[in-house]
This record gives C-alpha cells, structure tokens and sequence, in this order.
C-alpha cells in the first residue's frame, strides 16, 4: 500500500469531501429536474405511462453502457478531468432537449445523457467513500446522502415553479451544471488513487461477495427511478394540477434529506442487516397506505416517512461498502454498484409504467411496495443463513 492510500484510508481529506459535495449539489439538482420536467412534458402532449417509462428508462441504459468506461477512463485522463468533461456534455445534452424537441430524439438524448450523469455519479461517490476515514465514514456518507437528496428534492421543487413551457427550464439546467464545473476544479487529485481498469469478471466476483448490497441498491435504483418518472404523473391521475405534482415529488425526497443522518446512525450503532430490514417494510407500508391518502393532508407527512426510508436502504449499502472493502475491491465494487444502479433504473422505469398502465391508477404504489417487501423477504433469509 502507498503512503498516499494509508493517507486516504486513514485520515478524511475534507477539502476534496466538500468539493464533491458542492458538485454533486448542482448535478443531483439538474437530474431531479430532468426526470419530472420531461415527464410532465410528454404527459401533457398525451404520450402514454408504458411510453413514458420506456423513454425514462434510455438513462439507465446509458448507465449500463458506460460503467465499464468509467474507471479506464478516469485511470488515463484524471477523474477531475473526466468529471469536468461530463459536466460540460451533459449541460449540452440538456439545451438539446429542446433543440430536438422530438420523442424519438428524446430517447436517443436521455441515453446519451445517461451515460455522462453516470460518470458524475460514480466518480464523486468514489470520492466519497475514498476519502473519509473509517472513523467518519457513516455520517460522511450520510451528509452526503442528505445534500444529494436536498439536490434531487430542488429539482421537481424548480419544475413547479419555473413551469414546463418553452426554453426556461432547459436553460435554467443547463446553468446549474456549469456551476458545477467549479467545485470539481476543487479536487486536488491523487493519481494513486485513481481507479484502475475493472474487469468484467470482477463485478461477478464482487456480486458473489455481497449480494444483499448489490441488492439494496437495485431495489433503491427501482424506487429512485419510478418515482422521479412516474410519481408527478401519478399525483395528475389522482387529481392534482402540475405544480402540486412536481412538488409531491420533492416532498418524497425531503424525508430523505431531514431524516438521512439518523439513519446512518443507526446503521453505525445497530446491524446493518436490521436497519435495511427497517426500512423495507417501512417503504413496503407507506406504499400500500399512499392510494388511501392520495389528495389529501395525510399524503404530505407520508411521503416524508416513504421517502426516508426508501433512500435509506442505498445510505446504509454504501455505508457498509466503504467499510469492508478497500483498494481495487472498493473500485470493483463502486462499478457493480453503477452497473446495478443501471439495472434497477432501467427495471423501474420500464415496469412502473407498465404497472400504471397494467393495474390501474394505483399500479404504481403496489409495485413499489412488492418490491420492498420481496426485499426484506431476502435480508430475513440471509439473516437466518447467517444466524
């Protein structure tokens, strides 16, 4: 090990935390306007919630291309230097939105954009993980957690304000992800610590080694995915207007913002195994009750409570990532996360609309809820092969 990785695992290097954290502010914030501001776009010109979602579902694939890229890509050329070059692409991609103002052009764009939203992803949870030591890695990740949320829950909060018409909210995206390039100029890089090539074969072995990791994040990827699509359209079928939509959305992601750190709390003084647990059947009750209080005061404190403890289950996995591997295993394992980040994207925004369109009004919090509930099914299966 090189004096420069004990450094990085041993002592938390603050500087480059806050700056991925300030860059990851404004990406989180263009991405959770994307999502909701082209479906309420497509809803409105009559396009169908199965068409909705598949069209969603062009930037997961673009994750699924591009993750074995990433790490090659940041080994030869820098990290900062590809994170800044993703940044600048991905504000084009966002003026092309309009510029191609077509379905069939849309699809081609958000894969496309997928592809550079990913590499902003990975690269600064690498930094996250990377340099934060063991000692204040769980609220590291969890500070991290709530200021990404916070970002994701502005976004659709920004969609209801600015509207969906005209130029505006592709213009106003594109200038938040050029504020961005800022902090990423931050970074001060190690080439130490770049990641190395990671081959296919090591995210298998990886996958292997912890499965209910990988797990976790596929069924977070799904939620993540279905309601930063779907949810704004499903708020509209349930009688309410585009505004009040939009921000049932950010409501969703403001329990993930306010209540993300007690669950890194808890996921540091209690088993892990028992805090996913937790919030699966937590996730699995709130989406069962939503069809019952849509419309109503009720909906606002539940989306809270839904929104905490369905973006808790990734805040404990990356949490227990950064602690039980290091070196290459720790950039294998950033890689089969994307890549399962990709998978569960791609599944849930293909199969929330298809459950919208199959099952009724309601398809879509059903769906939500069976996934969580298979989930807490398998930690209680893994916990017994354990015990």
């Amino acid at each position: 090990m090189t004096k420069v990785e004990t450094t990085a695992q041993s002592g938390t290097n603050w500087t480059n935390l806050a700056a991925a954290c300030g860059a990851i502010t404004v990406f989180g914030l263009a991405f959770g306007m994307t999502y909701p501001l082209l479906s309420l776009i497509l809803e409105t010109r009559g396009v169908s919630a199965d068409m909705i979602g598949i069209n969603s579902a062009m930037m997961p694939i673009g994750v699924l291309l591009f993750s074995s890229v990433i790490p090659v890509a940041a080994a030869r050329f820098g990290s900062r230097n590809v994170a800044i070059a993703a940044a600048l692409v991905t504000a084009l991609l966002t003026i092309a939105y309009k510029v191609f103002d077509d379905l069939a052009a849309w699809f081609v764009i958000r894969l496309l954009m997928g592809m550079t939203i990913s590499t902003l992803f990975v690269l600064s949870e690498a930094w996250i993980v990377r340099f934060s030591s063991a000692a204040h890695r769980g609220r590291v990740v969890a500070i991290y957690g709530s200021v990404l949320s916070a970002s994701f829950g502005a976004g659709p909060a920004l969609v209801s304000w600015i509207g969906i018409e005209g130029w505006t909210p592709f213009v106003v995206g594109a200038l938040v992800l050029l504020l961005g390039v800022g902090p990423l100029a931050l970074v001060r890089e190690e080439r130490a610590l770049e990641p190395t090539a990671t081959r296919t074969s090591g995210l298998f072995t990886f996958a292997g080694k912890a499965p209910l990791l990988l797990a976790a994040v596929g069924v977070f990827a799904i939620f993540d995915a279905a309601t930063l699509s779907l949810l704004p359209v499903y708020g509209i079928r349930n009688g309410l207007d585009v505004s009040t939509a939009s921000l049932a959305l950010s409501v969703l992601i403001v329990g993930n913002i306010v209540l993300q750190f007690p669950i890194g709390y808890l996921a540091d003084r209690y088993p892990r195994r028992r805090v996913l647990a937790g919030c699966a059947l937590v996730t699995g009750i709130t989406m069962l009750l939503l069809p019952l209080v849509v419309a109503t005061t009720w909906m606002w404190p539940l989306l809270v409570v839904c929104g905490a403890a369905g973006y808790g289950v990734y805040t404990v996995a990356l949490a227990d990532l950064g602690d039980r591997f290091s070196g290459q295993e720790l950039v294998t394992g950033s890689s089969a996360f994307a890549v399962m980040w990709g998978c569960g994207a791609l599944f849930g925004s293909v199969s929330g609309g298809w459950a919208m369109t199959g099952f009724g009004i309601h398809g879509l919090p059903v769906f939500l809820a069976v996934i969580y509930l298979v989930f807490l099914a398998a930690v209680e299966y893994r916990r017994r092969q354990a015990a």
